[in-house]
């Protein structure tokens, strides 16, 4: 982890090269993720007939995997064309030849709608850059397929001079319902003499709108989205700055399934393996610039062995 936390401040040098285009692809509408020539080339990305076997017979039957995601750049954002892409679209896709099914992929339009659609069997997986911690584990199983950490973004130029979470007591704080960051906050404000004014709200769109437009004093934030939209500033209002001296809960992403999807689950871990094996994991991960945060081995609900801080 102390290489993770050393090259996190470099590790979206590249992904700048991606740009966030027009929103035309319409949230709610399922996309059919088909890999790129330079996606299917990668190292591991190639069907597994066994794997391919072992999937749930309702996968199977349909031939289709069904994917949930919500908008977070890099992770996952409306490209120029309109359609999906960042490194959760390419893993997708990689994992739809693995498998030999049809990926479709489905922008459900906020974060807090990601765990619902998940137990409720709505998709079969979630593939959106969701923070993995012991209390999510409690409702879904999670594959930990990344690294990242969180951290504080405000307007440039950092006018409040915010060098820590207690830094924000007192202040407006805008983050999604419903996610990691949340929790994190409101367990910050618990601690302060005077709390925060914590603004919850449905999209990360809107809550980095809020920031930029003055109505919140800050955000809590992924760290890799952060630094991204640090260097990619795309809204009305004033530019936005990622904080990063400022490491937070450093820890895991992950993909989401049902506790009673198993089957599912191993499948999915099994494949995601094979390209982290073969390379083609590691180079999608640079592709995106989060060469640094790349897992070597794909965990599930391993949340709890990661540092507290």
């Amino acid at each position: 982890m102390n290489g993770i936390r050393k090259y996190l401040g470099s590790a979206l040098v590249g992904a700048t090269a991606a740009l966030i285009g027009a929103t035309a692809f319409a949230q709610g509408s399922a996309e059919v993720m088909k890999p790129s020539a330079e996606i299917a080339a990668l190292p591991g990305v190639a069907l597994n007939e066994t794997l391919a076997a072992t999937l749930p017979d309702s996968v199977k039957s349909a031939g289709v995997l069904k994917v949930a995601t919500d908008l977070t750049p890099p992770i996952s954002f409306h490209g120029e064309s309109g359609g999906l892409v960042g490194i959760d679209a390419d893993l997708a896709a990689a994992l739809g030849v693995i498998l030999g099914v049809e990926v479709r992929m489905t922008d459900v339009g906020a974060g807090a709608a990601i765990v619902p659609s998940i137990m409720s069997r709505r998709f079969d997986v979630s593939i959106s850059g969701i923070n993995d911690d012991p209390e999510l584990e409690k409702q879904v199983d999670v594959i930990d397929y990344m690294y990242d950490a969180t951290t504080i973004m405000t307007i440039q130029g950092n006018p409040l001079g915010i060098a820590a979470m207690a830094d924000l007591c007192g202040r407006k704080v805008a983050v999604p319902v419903g996610t990691f960051q949340n929790r994190l906050v409101t367990a910050a404000s618990e601690k302060c003499e005077t709390p925060m004014e914590i603004m919850s709200l449905p999209k990360m769109p809107d809550v980095l709108q809020a920031v930029r437009t003055g109505r919140a004093d800050a955000t809590v934030n992924g760290y890799a989205t952060s630094v991204y939209t640090t260097a990619n500033q795309v809204g009305n209002g004033k530019g936005l700055e990622a904080l990063p001296d400022i490491r937070l809960a450093v820890g895991y992403l992950g993909m989401l399934t049902a506790k009673d999807n198993a089957e599912l689950r191993d499948t999915l871990v099994a494949a995601l393996q094979q390209m982290v094996d073969a390379g083609g994991y590691k180079a999608i991960m640079e592709k995106w610039g989060l060469g640094p945060l790349a897992v070597e081995t794909v965990k599930v609900n391993d949340a709890a062995s990661m540092p507290v801080e």
